[in-house]
């Protein structure tokens, strides 16, 4: 990774986003119970949440003298969990003053959790109890606790999103106990991403599709080198996270195919479509720059999938449906374009994708 990505990775909340923003780094990765041989996709997200309104205790928005606005929230949510059968997000919150923190590389240490470029450890807990009692945690009951050692490749940055992709693909190795199951993380079998984001609020819709796991149709191998990020992003002109500029990245064998930020480049265009049907979930998305088109197709099914709980730096929660799947598997095309003719460089099989949608519930607008 270059220099000026590390340096991305590793940048704090500055200037208005100390007091209104929040910033979020986040991993997916594949695990195998030790017990029954199954694999499943876990999360680990590390977000910080307008640290400088409340930095020696935790202050939460879903409160009542929150809907007055009487506070906003302020503190650090370390948010864990898995998809599939008995999946969950266990939430753990802690005074921003904890962090630990270097400011030319990834190196944060929050009591017994560590984050680095190449290491992720710690662990979440809450109790059925604490849940009952306190729904502005946004939290399931259960518990995880992850050692972690990673290697990030095919990295990408954006100048014109609040969105850094330090690691397309990232291979994970090590162990988790999740729910007093433990799971081997291999390398080969990860099939890991890793991502930054931040902003002012959240985009609607919020919408993110990855994987490094593709199989190829032609040659019927894997597709060691090759992976794809597709995404909402916010605009940094305004500094809000409310357009839905919709970018795709697409690695093919070490080979990287940007594009771009429709809004901003005249000769890329990205469209996508969402369904929900009545058991799995549908994400149909074309990317095209003045070259190359590339057709992503997902399903997930509903069973599979979270109903992710944030709130925004004022307190809002407008995202009460944003679904979210790490099991998500489907197809990739890839053409080069000549003429009115289309000549396909690649389709294959995709699995172990992460992918996400929400609209804001407009409910709470009325």
């Amino acid at each position: 990774m270059s220099k000026n990505g590390l340096r991305k990775n590793s940048a704090m909340p500055r200037g208005a986003y100390k007091k209104y923003g929040f910033m979020c780094w986040r991993h997916v990765f594949s695990g195998e119970s030790l017990k029954t041989g199954k694999s499943k996709t876990f999360f680990i997200e590390f977000f910080v949440m307008n640290p400088a309104r409340s930095p020696h205790e935790p202050v939460f928005g879903q409160l009542y003298e929150q809907k007055i606005k009487k506070y906003y929230p302020s503190y650090i949510m370390v948010k864990a969990g898995a998809w599939g059968k008995n999946g969950s997000q266990i939430h753990e919150f802690y005074p921003t003053d904890d962090l630990q923190y270097e400011r030319r590389r990834l190196n944060l240490t929050l009591n017994a959790l560590h984050i680095s470029e190449d290491t992720l450890s710690g662990s979440v807990f809450m109790r059925e109890h604490d849940v009952l009692m306190h729904p502005e945690y946004m939290s399931d009951a259960g518990s995880m606790s992850w050692d972690l050692s990673l290697q990030k490749s095919l990295p990408y940055s954006f100048n014109e999103v609040n969105w850094h992709m330090q690691g397309i693909k990232t291979e994970y190795k090590g162990r988790v106990i999740y729910n007093d199951e433990e799971y081997i993380v291999k390398p080969e079998t990860s099939f890991g991403y890793a991502d930054k984001f931040w902003g002012r609020d959240f985009t609607s819709p919020f919408m993110y599709v990855a994987s490094s796991n593709m199989i190829s149709d032609i040659t019927r191998r894997q597709l060691l080198n090759s992976a794809f990020a597709i995404g909402g992003g916010c605009s940094k002109k305004t500094g809000a996270c409310n357009l839905p500029f919709y970018t795709a990245i697409f690695y093919y064998e070490g080979l990287c195919y940007d594009f771009g930020l429709t809004a901003v480049r005249k000769k890329s265009r990205v469209t996508f479509t969402f369904r929900e049907g009545s058991e799995d979930l549908h994400w149909l998305i074309c990317a095209e720059n003045a070259k190359y088109l590339l057709d992503v197709d997902i399903y997930c099914r509903k069973e599979d999938t979270l109903f992710m709980n944030y709130e925004s730096p004022a307190g809002n929660k407008y995202h009460n449906r944003l679904w979210s799947c790490g099991n998500g598997t489907g197809e990739i095309k890839f053409f080069q374009k000549g003429g009115k003719k289309l000549e396909l460089i690649e389709s294959a099989h995709i699995e172990n994708t992460f992918c996400e949608y929400g609209e804001y519930d407009m409910l709470d607008f009325i």
